[in-house]
């Protein structure tokens, strides 16, 4: 279903709860309302569409990635940008790092582990700092 993009701050500052099996209408929530805001969105976690769970979607080239209790374990490269949000008006600088090592969950909940660079690392990092009430 899609979902109204939460702006409360105070809500969004919250830090997220680890998902579970128990969650799987949360993926299919953020899948759909990703699609409904594709031209102006390329990720969101949980706690944008008012689900205070550690889950996030993003987009690659034309495929979907959700990532379920996903941590950053590893990072390089860091750097300083620009960046916009569904839930902010206007773009904030933040610091990213070009290179990160994520362990997370697929949507069958096993256990995965990715390397990401660039403009996907960028994105994952956005969306994980929602998962932990950090506001760019």
């Amino acid at each position: 279903m899609v979902k109204e993009i939460v702006r409360d701050v105070l809500f969004l500052k919250k830090k997220s709860v680890k998902a579970d099996r128990n969650d799987v209408q949360i993926i299919t929530d953020l899948k759909d309302t990703l699609k409904a805001n594709h031209e102006r969105c390329v990720g969101m976690a949980a706690n944008m569409i008012g689900y205070d769970k550690r889950i996030i979607i993003f987009t690659v080239g034309i495929m979907d990635i959700v990532m379920v209790n996903p941590v950053i374990v590893k990072k390089a490269g860091p750097y300083m940008t620009e960046e916009g949000c569904l839930s902010l008006t206007g773009v904030r600088p933040c610091k990213r790092w070009e290179r990160i090592t994520v362990e997370y969950q697929d949507t069958d909940f096993n256990k995965k582990r990715g390397d990401f660079t660039g403009f996907t690392a960028q994105i994952i990092q956005h969306e994980c700092d929602h998962l932990e009430g950090i506001i760019i």
